[in-house]
């Protein structure tokens, strides 16, 4: 997704350069003239915006804040803008640290999956200060369709959560109904027919009902970054006594399947994860 965000921003004129992690992946984005440096303080030490994504909070911890991280190497007044799925409490710790350093940060996680970071339709939850966002808006027309100002620092990724939560559920619900249909040997094609005009329709049959007719296990989202965000938003409620039943039971399949080896599948290949188990256990 980082990779069709950097394709928008060049695409609309804008000077780009970055650091990766695995240089040779980043080599068709240096053909579209991405400006590929060798090191995190040459990427950053004279930017004006950083974006980062990666996978998860301890890779954002480690970029932002580590020995070598982004922090050490920016200019004042730098906006860092994190795109990662992470934790809401390390988001309000990235942005006091940035703060001390005379920058300015917000937690700006993302929806819409691939489709929509090539499309540059993807919807952004942006946590920190209001009139930072503003400041960058113009920039982020460039990769998005919709930008919502959620609160203080931490609040975009708050609200990322509860769409993984809402996510889950509604996944489960849609590979359920094709397991279901699957079963009884129905048509599926007509079955999508069916369903799609009514109550049954949602964001997820949407991107995902022509791929579970074609047998299609390929990510337009991979299941193990769906684990990662449930278990971040359970790790939030941890002593609150609310317990989220139905995304837990979601994820504790996703969890098996991704043990099994099946972490970089699509969210949808649930659909096919129950008659799979009832042949290893026949």
């Amino acid at each position: 997704m980082g990779s069709a965000m950097v394709r928008n921003l060049l695409k609309k004129g804008y000077t780009v350069q970055g650091w990766a992690r695995h240089p040779d992946k980043a080599s068709a984005l240096v053909q579209a003239g991405l400006k590929l440096k060798d090191s995190i303080a040459a990427a950053v030490a004279d930017a004006d915006i950083v974006f980062t994504m990666v996978g998860g909070p301890a890779d954002v911890r480690e970029l932002y804040l580590g020995p070598d991280g982004i922090l050490k190497h920016v200019k004042k007044g730098t906006i860092l803008i994190d795109c990662t799925s992470s934790s809401p409490a390390l988001a309000e710790e990235i942005f006091k640290t940035a703060e001390l350093s005379g920058c300015e940060a917000l937690d700006m996680p993302v929806s819409g999956g691939q489709k929509g970071a090539e499309e540059g339709t993807l919807s952004l939850f942006a946590g920190g200060k209001r009139e930072t966002l503003e400041k960058v808006m113009p920039v982020l027309d460039a990769v998005s369709k919709t930008v919502t100002y959620e609160g203080p620092a931490g609040y975009g990724q708050h609200t990322k959560l509860v769409n993984q939560i809402m996510v889950a559920g509604q996944l489960a619900g849609m590979c359920e109904g094709f397991a279901y249909a699957i079963e009884k040997g129905l048509d599926l094609k007509a079955v999508l027919k069916s369903v799609s005009p009514g109550a049954a329709r949602c964001a997820s049959l949407d991107l995902y009902g022509e791929k579970i007719l074609q047998g299609d296990k390929n990510p337009g989202g991979a299941l193990r970054y769906l684990v990662k965000d449930l278990k971040n938003a359970y790790a939030e409620l941890e002593g609150s006594g609310l317990d989220l039943a139905v995304s837990r039971q979601a994820m504790k399949c996703y969890e098996t399947m991704e043990s099994e080896g099946h972490g970089n599948d699509g969210t949808q290949a649930l659909t096919w994860f129950y008659s799979e188990h009832r042949k290893k256990n026949s």
